[in-house]
């Protein structure tokens, strides 16, 4: 595993930890995600960061760009899924 993709889940377990809410945990997440733009992990990242900010629309645009369906269950068991991908 990258540096960056620990850091991504590093970030993210944090997110989580704060009950996903919108602040400096969320600010870390949507910068990682967008300073590895096109690489799929980082932008399924971006699509589940937008999901959480209530952006629908950009969120649907980063799970297309990752290839991802457009998830409907809670932000924590999306993050489940993405993290075991992730630590694959």
């Amino acid at each position: 595993m990258s540096a960056e993709l620990a850091s991504l889940i590093a970030a993210f377990n944090r997110l989580a930890a704060a009950n996903f809410k919108i602040g400096p945990d969320w600010d870390k997440v949507h910068n990682l995600c967008q300073q590895h733009e096109g690489e799929q992990a980082f932008d399924w990242g971006h699509a589940l960061s937008h999901r959480i900010e209530g952006d629908d629309w950009n969120a649907g645009y980063w799970y297309r760009r990752a290839g991802k369906p457009v998830a409907t269950g809670s932000f924590a068991n999306e993050w489940a899924a993405m993290k075991a991908v992730f630590q694959g």
